[in-house]
């Protein structure tokens, strides 16, 4: 028998703030946590502009240091997340029954980069001990089970910008039947690094513009790229009966999952996004509901020339007629594209668009694109009554993965 899987708790580090409240307070302001970057020289590079992290500590001073600072983003979510539920392993779960489902798509960069330049400067000698510890890709996974106590399964996925949605989805089925009792799933990201920045800078796929309000806006004719961000989204899943039974309040319902590969270039997506809607479709028919039934769609939504087109081309595909009545929004044009976080980020975002019934806005929308005519949601969150919500992320490689939300009944 399948089971039913629920939210219990989440948690967030963001451009917007660095805990669940302020970010989001940020979302239903429409507040724009993009700026000129300051924690990298980005002298003589075409792109300025970023969504960083703003005033973050993390509260052991001590473990910091062995911690790259994706690493650092993650557990703090992880840790608030885990306080909202109430759940504490070896008392209200067993510990063998809590798991970690994280992912990174680009890991400890930062540390790699400093440690390269140690080794370059100084001699094989200088470089730390803590190098390899600090920068794999699953570490992560591994910070929050021995932080968290948790004893179950702990996967790290590693599936660039989709993997934040993987592991709430990969989370979900393995709740879903019978594996496992509860998962700490979500992503962190950190990819200020000086190396990372210039080569996405030089993939021309980030907005070279100066003005905070015009560098990052999906769906926009003038769009010309994304703006990097950086932080953290964790949920935690919990199948329904044991979140019950210890009297845990319930956010929300997961019931749909979808994954799919384009299977077609590096970096670009598929035209007319037939892997995105490969994948909305199969979270649609997992959850059994009508795609008409679906309230509001947190896209993908970029600010990249194909990626905007080819997602709005698939949720045409998916939806018929109904696209056009079912507001579509990107958050990224608040937070920045948060890589492998981002999709992490975005599902904490539509739950809470769930709990408050509030519709996140696509800030700065200003130049209608004649081939981008769905219902985007311009400047202005918007009060709905909302019953299914999906979360879409897209990642480089051709990774596609969907999670369908549901209003706890």
């Amino acid at each position: 028998m399948e089971r039913r899987v629920v939210i219990t708790g989440m948690g967030a580090v963001s451009p917007l703030g660095n805990n669940l409240a302020d970010t989001w307070a940020g979302v239903k302001a429409g507040r724009n946590g993009i700026g000129p970057i300051t924690k990298i020289n980005v002298a003589g590079q075409n792109v300025t502009m970023g969504a960083e992290v703003k005033n973050f500590e993390y509260h052991d001073k001590r473990e910091a240091r062995r911690m790259d600072m994706f690493s650092q983003y993650g557990v703090t979510a992880a840790l608030e997340a885990m306080a909202m539920s109430g759940l504490v392993s070896g008392e209200n779960i067993d510990s063998d029954h809590l798991g970690v489902y994280a992912g990174s798509g680009i890991g400890g960069i930062s540390t790699l980069e400093s440690e390269f330049k140690k080794f370059s400067e100084r001699g094989a000698g200088r470089v730390s001990p803590l190098l390899v510890p600090m920068i794999i890709g699953n570490i992560l996974a591994g910070n929050i089970a021995i932080t968290c106590k948790a004893q179950g399964s702990a996967i790290d996925m590693v599936t660039a910008c989709a993997c934040g949605t993987h592991a709430v989805g990969e989370a979900w089925r393995t709740i879903r039947h019978g594996y496992i009792n509860a998962v700490i799933a979500g992503a962190g990201e950190a990819p200020f690094a000086a190396t990372c920045f210039a080569g996405f800078t030089n993939m021309t796929a980030m907005s070279s513009r100066k003005d905070p309000d015009r560098c990052s806006t999906p769906f926009d004719k003038e769009r010309d790229g994304f703006i990097m961000g950086e932080g953290a989204g964790m949920l935690i899943l919990e199948e329904l009966s044991h979140a019950q039974a210890r009297g845990a309040r319930i956010y929300a319902e997961v019931v749909g999952y979808g994954t799919s590969c384009d299977a077609f270039h590096i970096t670009q997506p598929a035209p007319g996004g037939v892997g995105a809607a490969k994948s909305m479709r199969m979270a649609i028919e997992s959850a059994g509901v009508r795609p008409e039934e679906v309230s509001y769609i947190n896209a993908h939504g970029t600010g990249t020339p194909y990626n905007d087109l080819f997602e709005t081309q698939a949720v045409k595909a998916v939806f018929g007629d109904a696209a056009y009545k079912i507001p579509v929004s990107s958050t990224k044009s608040m937070t920045g594209h948060m890589l492998g976080a981002a999709g992490a980020l975005e599902a904490v975002i539509c739950v809470q668009a769930l709990q408050d019934g509030v519709i996140p806005p696509t800030v700065n929308l200003r130049v209608p694109d004649e081939e981008l005519d769905l219902d985007y949601v311009p400047d202005t969150a918007r009060k709905a009554a909302l019953t299914y919500v999906m979360s879409n992320s897209l990642g480089f490689g051709g990774h596609n993965a969907t999670v369908l939300f549901k209003k706890y009944e």
